[in-house]
């Protein structure tokens, strides 16, 4: 299967998007299967509360223990990992994170395909984590049609009977592009639905989703528990047709233009964690990771145990 694995190594995700002042989009006028799915709430308790460890990935470059020992005395309930420094091993992470006690809860990999497949092994073990998330970067061409769409639903079938038969779960993190390429008169994201495992999970990026032109909060709704985890960020995510990979400044969640209460009502208790990250801010990153964990809290968003 010709199907190249992305390397990402020193926190080398690119900048994600910079959105363009043109304004937002109007409502949308939402697909049907965009909407269905939703399943009642096995139970109204919030969600637990992480950090996506990529929000500091210039931090960790240069002072992995001070930055880990900082973040630790916040009171995250968890983090989700996602690449290292070279200098640092998934193993010497796993003892790290250990060490000031912050467990993960997801970790960003990979597609288990040749020698990824020992490497989301690796990273399982080294973070006593089972959740295992494709992070998505950078866009796939085959997004962009029906046969590719096909083509990717098999290659995340595979990933998910590998992590199973491993123990572990599979999920999928959304950017833009799932939600703005259309194939017919349907959004790739829905389509994709239609042949990939219905145990394969979402870790949707509210703020994407935002940028791509949907609200957040109906996206979530129509999935119900197929969506146990939320990248939770704010800002201006502002709606263009022409979105570049170098984001606006992130604010601190609950200071930009996200409806966070409404996207929880509409979760209806299938989120298990909402997960903050932030690309870019031009405040101190740490300020606003406090700010963000103080909002979702306090207001009772998301907790800690």
């Amino acid at each position: 299967m010709d199907i190249p694995a992305v390397e990402l190594t020193e926190f080398s995700r690119r900048e994600f998007v910079k959105t363009s002042s043109l304004g937002m989009l109007g409502a949308v006028a939402l697909p049907e299967i965009l909407l269905s799915g939703c399943s009642s709430a096995t139970s109204a308790k919030p969600a637990k509360v992480g950090l996506q460890l990529y929000t500091l990935r210039n931090q960790i470059k240069t002072d992995i223990r001070g930055t880990l020992k900082r973040l630790s005395k916040i009171g995250f309930a968890g983090v989700e990992t996602a690449f290292w420094p070279d200098r640092v091993t998934v193993k010497e992470a796993g003892k790290l994170l250990k060490e000031f006690e912050l467990p993960v809860c997801s970790c960003h990999c990979e597609l288990p395909i040749g020698d990824q497949q020992s490497k989301m092994l690796e990273i399982a073990e080294a973070f006593r984590c089972t959740k295992m998330i494709w992070h998505g970067w950078p866009e796939d061409e085959r997004y962009k049609t029906m046969d590719g769409i096909k083509q990717l639903a098999e290659v995340y079938n595979k990933s998910h009977e590998f992590a199973v038969s491993n123990g572990l779960e599979f999920g999928i993190h959304n950017h833009w592009w799932e939600f703005m390429n259309r194939i017919g008169d349907r959004y790739a994201h829905e389509v994709l639905r239609d042949y990939i495992d219905a145990n394969i999970f979402f870790e949707i990026d509210t703020y994407w989703v935002k940028v791509a032109g949907f609200d957040p909060a109906e996206i979530v709704r129509g999935l119900g528990k197929r969506a146990p985890f939320l990248h939770i960020k704010d800002g201006p995510a502002r709606f263009t047709e022409n979105i570049t990979t170098d984001p606006e400044p992130m604010v601190a969640v609950g200071k930009g233009t996200q409806n966070f209460p409404e996207i929880v009502k509409a979760a209806n208790g299938n989120t298990e964690w909402m997960v903050v990250e932030m690309d870019h801010t031009e405040t101190d990153v740490f300020t606003a990771i406090q700010e963000s964990f103080d909002y979702l809290t306090k207001n009772n968003l998301a907790i800690v145990k």
